[in-house]
Order: C-alpha cells, then structure tokens, then sequence
C-alpha cells in the first residue's frame, strides 16, 4: 500500500518502511507524527484519488532527526563592471519514518524498529570513526575454558 502526502508545500509517494527527508517538521527526535492531508491512496482495493484529500485517511511517521541540508551558493556577477557578490544557505530539513497508512477499508504497518541514528554517525562508522554499538549486549559472557595441562608422561616422550 502507498500513499501521496502533501507537507511543506511538496508532495511525497511513501509506503511504510521508507525514509523521506522533508521541510522542517517542529518535534523531538522519537516523535510521533500524523499526517492528515492524504491526496491519494493506492493497494489491493485500487487506486482511491481525494478531492482534494481522502476522508478518514491518516499516515504515521516518527522523526528521526532535524538537520541542516545540503550547502546551496548563490553567486551574482554583472560582467565588466567589477561585481561579484557570493552567498550561501542550508535549508532545514527532517528526516521522517513511515510507520503505517490507513484509509480507503485498509491499513498497513511497518513492522521494523525505527532506530534514532543520525546521518552524521551513520557517516562516521562508515569511515570507522565512531564506535560500533552492540545491538544487545549478551547476558553472560560464557567462561574461557582452561588449556588441559599436559601430563608429564607426554612431555618426556616428546
């Protein structure tokens, strides 16, 4: 099942699962967010266009993290007469995670475990700057066996 959503003035195609950056969205990392402005529902049942959106239809994400986008240079130049004037911006962004689609007599859930990771650290242990972090740490450690010592019948012998 996926659906189109409209937020920050664009329109995203999402299915649970997916992870889609978008303009700021207010909110902690771990928050819940709902998304009520659905324009088009598609899955088993067809295709179900809004006008403009889809009555009782709703789409679940949890923000991972709001950062800084990409740098964008904005350079003005007017030729032979000595101006040339160079800026810069970083649009804030959120990183979203699909979590379920409901609406049209159907549901469908993203049944993984949305993990916090920024993209920073998922930079850093790609380069092997950041420590790996254990996913579960085991419960005890089973214990070094100890080497059986040698008899002294065999060490004669040899």
């Amino acid at each position: 099942m996926y659906a189109v959503i409209k937020t920050g003035g664009k329109q995203y195609r999402v299915q649970p699962g997916d992870v889609v950056v978008v303009e700021k969205i207010d909110g902690d990392a771990g928050a819940a967010i709902s998304f009520n402005e659905v324009l088009m529902l598609g899955g088993d049942k067809g295709v179900t266009v809004g006008a403009p959106v889809v009555e009782g239809a709703k789409v679940a994400a949890t923000l991972i993290e709001t950062r800084k986008g990409e740098k964008i240079k904005i350079f003005k130049k007017i030729r032979r007469q000595g101006y040339r004037r160079t800026n810069g911006h970083r649009q804030m962004e959120s990183v979203l995670r699909i979590t379920g689609i409901e609406g049209a007599g159907e549901t469908a859930k993203w049944d993984g475990k949305v993990e916090l990771i920024t993209k920073a650290e998922i930079n850093a242990r790609a380069r092997g700057l950041a420590p790996r972090v254990e996913a579960a740490p085991a419960e005890e450690a089973p214990k070094a066996k100890k080497a059986p010592a040698k008899k002294k019948a065999e060490a004669t012998e040899a």
